[in-house]
């Protein structure tokens, strides 16, 4: 495992994300499709899960993925999300300094899966890990992206009575997936 790798798993996991890695897109499709059926996605009310779009799913069948998972939707709306169990999302680039997912969440479907539902899968290419916030700053395009999100563990606060409290802002549970290669298809 690279040194990069290693620092952003560490502090990830630090702030109780969860770090799973995989070699390629179809192990890791794997497990993120036995993750909702394990988690009870399904197509009763307030147990579906929501996909935004991404390159990851480039050449998947999407109808397939549906008649496996019954309830996960890839058409993404505010409506859908907020009644979603599981949001999930492909996410631009991580700081490995500090544990912290960084995505261009300009497109709208990207912060409604990431905010709203209870957890949120982020689906991250190894070689997107950097080192630390300078190294991400050098890549943005102002002029192309109007929105970034940091994401850095699952939604937790602590204004109420000085009591940390997870969850209340947004997920309570941050999976995050990290592939090694893009480049297979899943089926």
């Amino acid at each position: 495992m690279s040194a990069t790798l290693e620092a952003f798993k560490i502090r990830a996991e630090a702030v109780s994300a969860e770090v799973h890695r995989f070699a390629g897109r179809t192990e890791a499709l794997a497990f993120v499709l036995g993750f909702l059926q394990e988690t009870g996605v399904s197509d009763a009310p307030g147990c579906g899960a929501v996909w935004a779009a991404g390159t990851f799913l480039d050449g998947a069948e999407r109808e397939a993925l549906r008649s496996q998972v019954p309830g996960l939707e890839f058409n993404v709306t505010q409506a859908a999300s907020a009644a979603s169990r599981v949001g999930i999302s492909q996410l631009d680039w991580a700081i490995a300094g500090t544990g912290t997912l960084v995505q261009d969440a300009t497109a709208v479907d990207k912060r409604l899966v990431s905010t709203l539902p209870p957890i949120h899968i982020a689906l991250l290419g190894t070689e997107r890990i950097l080192a630390d916030m300078g190294s991400v700053l050098e890549r943005l395009r102002p002029e192309q992206i109007n929105y970034i999100s940091f994401i850095t563990g699952p939604s937790r606060t602590a204004d109420i009575e000085r009591v940390l409290t997870i969850g209340v802002h947004g997920p309570g549970r941050l999976i995050i997936v990290v592939v090694d290669s893009f480049d297979q298809v899943p089926s």
